[in-house]
């Protein structure tokens, strides 16, 4: 009867064994697939901007950003944004028609006050916001601020070298930020693909002219400067049709005559139209017609030979890595014809 006993509180010895054994794998478990995951994965990322280095949390919830390098990739990527200067942003962005995301308004006269009362996580600055960074990091002490404008001089680089590092840059970080690593990696693999496909298609002898077209006038963009146009000769080695001292990168273009430009007689015309891309524009003429009825460029040779490239109409308020990857696709295309 003793040896009974002594075998059934052997017995009952094992089993409670096994069930704590099963409790604690359970709870393993439940640790490993909740909070405890996260402790091999980082919970925030360096992140070197205009400034300096920046520590930003990784995959932040509430986001504003304000830089038009960045509004196509975030919305390919699915990431929610609290606000961003809805003014300034393609009228066909599903950010534009999210009545969740607050409109900061545009980079003239933004209601900063938004920025503030949202309470943001992280706010990405740049190109037409870069002027507001000091006072954007007063307002969000607690946020990380980052300023991925990258139209900064660097010490012998050129312009062209700053547009492609910038991208680069600027899209891998990004994918840090965002958990979105192999994403940026495949946006950097086109964007490279894109730009070896446009050299191979220029024949190195074609001149070449960059115009911007604004209230129905034609404005000339000089070689080397401002955002889109510009830095391109640096990275194609075109031959410019003309050039000029003390040349702007304003966004409207130099004060050229038409009668300068179609005297230069360019191979090549690059339009860029400023007004397809801003809804609240009045005056606005399309580019193609203010090309095709100019009476000064009719007998140009891009104009006869319709050597004619258009910027895909939302460039100037989307200038993303997907938008330049299309503009260096389709003059791959289109040089090589």
């Amino acid at each position: 009867m003793r040896k009974f006993k002594l075998t059934v509180f052997l017995a009952i010895f094992v089993l409670m064994l096994v069930a704590c054994s099963n409790a604690s794998n359970e709870n393993g478990e439940t640790a490993t697939n909740g909070q405890e995951s996260n402790s091999t994965e980082a919970s925030t990322v360096d992140i070197t901007d205009a400034h300096g280095t920046v520590t930003v949390p990784v995959n932040p919830k509430k986001v504003i950003s304000l830089d038009s390098r960045t509004f196509e990739t975030l919305a390919d990527w699915g990431i929610k944004l609290v606000a961003a200067p809805k003014d300034v942003m393609p009228a066909d962005s599903p950010y534009v028609s999210d009545d969740s995301v607050q409109n900061i308004g545009n980079h003239r006269e933004p209601n900063l006050e938004i920025v503030a009362a949202a309470d943001p996580e992280l706010v990405i600055i740049g190109q037409r916001f870069a002027g507001y960074y000091d006072e954007i990091k007063k307002l969000v002490p607690n946020a990380a601020v980052i300023d991925l404008n990258f139209d900064v001089s660097e010490e012998a680089a050129t312009p062209g070298e700053n547009l492609v590092n910038g991208f680069k840059d600027a899209t891998n970080s990004l994918g840090k930020i965002f958990d979105k690593n192999e994403e940026a990696e495949q946006l950097v693999a086109d964007f490279d693909k894109a730009i070896e496909d446009a050299k191979s298609a220029y024949n190195g002898s074609d001149t070449v002219m960059g115009v911007e077209v604004a209230g129905g006038n034609i404005g000339f963009s000089a070689p080397h400067f401002g955002r889109v146009w510009g830095p391109m000769y640096d990275i194609f080695g075109w031959k410019p049709a003309l050039e000029i001292e003390n040349a702007t990168s304003d966004h409207k273009g130099d004060e050229i005559s038409v009668e300068a430009i179609a005297q230069s007689n360019p191979d090549w015309l690059l339009v860029l139209d400023r007004d397809a891309a801003v809804s609240s524009t009045t005056d606005a003429v399309p580019a193609q017609d203010v090309i095709n009825n100019s009476a000064a460029l009719k007998k140009v040779t891009a104009i006869s030979k319709g050597q004619i490239v258009y910027a895909p109409n939302d460039t100037y308020t989307n200038e993303s890595i997907q938008t330049f990857i299309e503009v260096f696709e389709n003059l791959a295309n289109t040089l090589a014809k």
